[in-house]
C-alpha cells in the first residue's frame, strides 16, 4: 500500500471473502458447505496467481508459443507483488479449511477475524498460524508480566543478532560468487554455498524469533517455527525442524488431501514429491525455485526407497553409532538445494554444482603442493571469513545447549549482574558489529 494505495483492496477483498465464507460454511450442510470452501480458495488462489505467477506463467506461454512460430495474445501486467502475500493466503485457507473439517468455529467478530489474518508480527512472513492456536488469544486480556516482557525482549534480542550480524555478514560473502560465479574458484564456491546456507537460516529464523518475542511481550503465543534444523540426520527429520508452520501447512492441508502414505507405495511417492514441488514454487515464480522444491522431493522419496539397503549398510559399517555423520551429509544434500534456492537462474545454479564438484581435484592439487586456494568473497577485499565463522560457531554452540537444557532457565539462574552484563554484550555487538545495509529479509520476497 505504500507503493500503491489501491493495493489495500486486495487485503480487503481476501478478508472479506473469506469473513462471510467461514460463516456460510458453518451454517451450510451437505454440497453447499464445499461449494463455499471453493468458492473461498478460488479467491484466495486467484489473487495469488494473479500477482505472483502471472507474468512467470506468460513468460513461459511464449517460449512455448514462440516454439511453435506463435505470438502470444496475452500482455505482461505491471504489477508489484504484495510483500508477504503468499503468508497471508496460506493463514486465510488454513481458517477456511478448519472451519469446513469442523475443527474451528467460525468468527462472527469481524475486527477478530480482520486481526487473525493481520497480525503485524507475522504478517508479513510467518510462522503461518492456525486459527485454533491464535483466534482465541484475541479474546483473552494480557496484563504486564515483567518475566514474559523480558522473555520476549531476549527472543527478539537473539533474532535481531542473528539477522543484522551473522546473515547481513554473510550475505557480503555470498552476494559475489553467486552473482557473478565466473570469477570464483571452486572453494569459493563451496564456502559461499556453507555461508549461504546459515544466511538464510540466520535472515528467516531471526524474523521468527522477533515476531515470536514481540507477540509474546503482548501476551500472545506464536508456534515454534524453526528447532535447530543444521542437527538433522536425516531430510525427513529436516523439514520437522525448518519452518515448521509451512511443512505442517502442507502436510496438513495438500499431503493429507492427496492421501498421504494411505494410498498405494507408487501414489504415495508421487504426493510427497508433488507436495515439494508445490512448496518449491510457493516459494518463486522462477524454475530455481521448482527445481529446489523437486530437490528435495527426490530426496524423500529416493531415502524411502533406499531405506532397507540404507539401513544395512549402517549396521554393516556401524555408521549409525557415528551420528555426526548423518548431521553432515544431510547439512550437504541441503546445502547442495539452497543452491537453486539463491542462484539467480537456472543456468547460474548449473554452473555452480558442477564447478564445485569439477573444481574439487584442483583444490586438492594445490593443498599438495603448498600453494594458496583461498580466495576472497568480496571484490572489495574486505571478505574476512574468520569472524563468520566463529559467530556460526557461537550460534551453534548456544543451539547445542538449547538440544542439552532449558537455556532460557539457565540464563535465569546466573546472577542479575551476569545478565545485564550480557544484555549489554549483546546490544552493543549489534551496534558495533551489525550491517546496516537496508537489506531485506529473503522471505519477504514470498
Amino acid at each position: 500500500m505504500a507503493f500503491v494505495p489501491i493495493y489495500i483492496l486486495i487485503l480487503g477483498f481476501t478478508i472479506v471473502i473469506d469473513y462471510f465464507a467461514g460463516i456460510y460454511i458453518e451454517n451450510a450442510k451437505g454440497k453447499r458447505r464445499k461449494l463455499y470452501l471453493i468458492f473461498s480458495l478460488v479467491a484466495n488462489i486467484g489473487v495469488l496467481a494473479i500477482f505472483k505467477y502471472y507474468n512467470f506463467l506468460n513468460h513461459n506461454f511464449s517460449f512455448l508459443m514462440h516454439g511453435f512460430g506463435l505470438t502470444n495474445p496475452f500482455p505482461y501486467l505491471a504489477i508489484l507483488l504484495p510483500i508477504g502475500l503468499s503468508f497471508h493466503t496460506f493463514q486465510a485457507m488454513s481458517y477456511t479449511i478448519e472451519v469446513y473439517r469442523g475443527n474451528q468455529k467460525a468468527e462472527r467478530h469481524f475486527g477478530i477475524y480482520s486481526l487473525y489474518v493481520m497480525f503485524y508480527p507475522q504478517l508479513v512472513a510467518g510462522p503461518i498460524e492456525r486459527p485454533q492456536n491464535l483466534l482465541h488469544q484475541f479474546r483473552e486480556n494480557f496484563n504486564f508480566d515483567y518475566d514474559r516482557v523480558t522473555s520476549g525482549l531476549r527472543l527478539m534480542a537473539w533474532g535481531l543478532f542473528k539477522k543484522v550480524v551473522i546473515a547481513d555478514r554473510l550475505a557480503r560473502l555470498t552476494d559475489g560468487p553467486f552473482n557473478d560465479p565466473h570469477h570464483y574458484n571452486s572453494l569459493s564456491l563451496i564456502l559461499a554455498t556453507i555461508f549461504f546456507s546459515f544466511q538464510i537460516f540466520c535472515d528467516f529464523s531471526g524474523y521468527s524469533d522477533m515476531a515470536i518475542g514481540s507477540a509474546r511481550i503482548m501476551g500472545y503465543k506464536l508456534m515454534t517455527n524453526f528447532d535447530k534444523p543444521y542437527y538433522s540426520k536425516s531430510i525427513h527429520e529436516f523439514w520437522k525442524r525448518w519452518h515448521i508452520s509451512l511443512s505442517t501447512w502442507f502436510k496438513d492441508y495438500l499431503y493429507i488431501s492427496l492421501g498421504g502414505n494411505r494410498v498405494t507405495i507408487p501414489r504415495w511417492y508421487l504426493n510427497l514429491f508433488i507436495v515439494f514441488l508445490v512448496s518449491g514454487l510457493w516459494h518463486g515464480a522462477n524454475w530455481t525455485f521448482i527445481i529446489w522444491g523437486s530437490i528435495h522431493g527426490f530426496y524423500l522419496v529416493f531415502a524411502l526407497i533406499t531405506a532397507k539397503y540404507r539401513d544395512y549398510l549402517n549396521k554393516l559399517f556401524y555408521i549409525n553409532k557415528f551420528q555426526f555423520i548423518s548431521v553432515i551429509s544431510t547439512f550437504i544434500l541441503v546445502a547442495f538445494a539452497w543452491i537453486f534456492f539463491r542462484a539467480n537462474n537456472v543456468s547460474t545454479a548449473i554452473y555452480i554444482s558442477t564447478h564445485i564438484i569439477k573444481g574439487i581435484p584442483e583444490i586438492i592439487s594445490k593443498v599438495l603442493h603448498h600453494q594458496s586456494v583461498y580466495q576472497p568473497l568480496e571484490s572489495s577485499g574486505r571478505g574476512n571469513i574468520i569472524l563468520p565463522f566463529l559467530l556460526i560457531i557461537l550460534m551453534e554452540s548456544v543451539h547445542y545447549i538449547q538440544g542439552t537444557k532449558n537455556i532460557s532457565d539457565l540464563f535465569l539462574s546466573f546472577p542479575a549482574l551476569v545478565r545485564w552484563i550480557v544484555y549489554y554484550g549483546v546490544v552493543l555487538t549489534i551496534i558495533f558489529m551489525g550491517v546496516f545495509e537496508n537489506r531485506q529479509f529473503i522471505y519477504f520476497q514470498f
